[in-house]
């Protein structure tokens, strides 16, 4: 364990680089008013922290950098979460009361925002269907035979399912087919559609459709809706070029490339359902990522978590207002998603 002299030189060198982005020096150091120690006394402890692997030095005549192994210590044990300044409060309070009418604009609306607010690349994963319950279906006739079923979820997502009747059902069989629809569906998950509405509806449908056949024929193509993915909305990709770490071109093409496959972005974002994650270099699942770090939280619906948010940058970054923001986010979020599935 680190005492508490080291512990304040870590964080405050820590603290310095990620303002700086330049290896630091036990002269600056002994310029902070609560470092209140000699230069001789910061460098000894310096190169016993860098000894233990906390710090490691670029070059020979240059000052120490946080190691991965020292910025996990500074997120575990010493970053002490601050109230986010008050602008970016309002900033981000004005964002989700706007009168947004999808859900899918509020998450791509966030993901651009905070990629603007903390100068890194966000990513937002969107409800999967197996977290989202319905709350309606409307069966628009065509003619022909031929319908749409619309189908919305309490998060706001829409599906439209084309569906064929043997024959013209007659309007009042429409409307009774869409009442006994909307009377058992509100709640079910989409995961359980098919086995709970053919349990529960087969029999009602038998009593009150005069053309039964026709009913189950569209509760079959109702039922066939596919399970889609987590949409992935990415804001401030290119953010990663605007980092001194990765003014390489070739140090951020990775990372880039990695960006650019969308459909295996959910497989290595971390996931906790609780509180936020934060991963540090070699933690993340992917070695594209290994220079990086990502902090990410969920949203959620009805207690449950649907989706999650996370910022990617490097290594070096605002550990403390990326968490806070993080965090605020969340929950405006997860409040968004309640007013929006109870509002309709």
């Amino acid at each position: 364990m680190l005492t508490p002299r080291q512990q304040l030189i870590l964080s405050a060198i820590i603290e310095d680089y990620v303002r700086m982005a330049e290896p630091i020096g036990s002269r600056a150091l002994a310029k902070h008013d609560e470092i209140q120690f000699s230069p001789a006394t910061i460098r000894n402890e310096m190169a016993d922290l860098e000894e233990m692997g906390y710090l490691t030095q670029p070059h020979a005549s240059a000052g120490r950098v946080p190691s991965q192994k020292g910025y996990r210590f500074y997120v575990d044990n010493l970053l002490r979460l601050g109230q986010m300044d008050r602008e970016t409060g309002e900033f981000l309070k004005s964002v989700f009361s706007k009168r947004i009418d999808e859900v899918e604009q509020v998450t791509r609306e966030v993901a651009n925002v905070l990629s603007m607010l903390t100068k890194q690349t966000v990513i937002v994963l969107g409800p999967k269907t197996d977290t989202e319950k319905l709350r309606k279906i409307e069966l628009i006739p065509l003619g022909g035979g031929r319908a749409i079923a619309i189908l919305v979820t309490n998060s706001g997502h829409v599906e439209t399912v084309h569906v064929r009747f043997a024959s013209e059902m007659e309007a009042a069989d429409v409307e009774k087919l869409v009442r006994v629809l909307n009377d058992k569906v509100v709640g079910v998950p989409i995961s359980d559609l098919k086995r709970t509405l053919y349990a529960e509806l087969a029999g009602e449908l038998r009593r009150t459709v005069e053309r039964f056949e026709d009913a189950i024929a569209v509760l079959n193509e109702v039922c066939q809706v596919p399970e889609r993915e987590e949409a992935v909305y990415i804001g401030g990709a290119s953010n990663v070029l605007a980092q001194p770490e990765f003014h390489d071109v070739g140090k951020a093409k990775p990372i880039l490339s990695l960006l650019e496959q969308n459909e295996f972005i959910s497989n290595w974002f971390p996931k906790a359902e609780n509180g936020i994650e934060v991963r540090i270099g070699a933690e993340n699942a992917v070695v594209e990522l290994k220079d990086c770090t990502v902090i990410a939280t969920t949203y959620r619906l009805g207690g449950v978590p649907v989706g999650h948010i996370g910022v990617l940058g490097p290594t070096r970054m605002d550990y403390n207002r990326v968490m806070q923001i993080l965090s605020f986010t969340s929950q405006a979020l997860t409040d968004f998603l309640t007013r929006f599935a109870s509002s309709g």
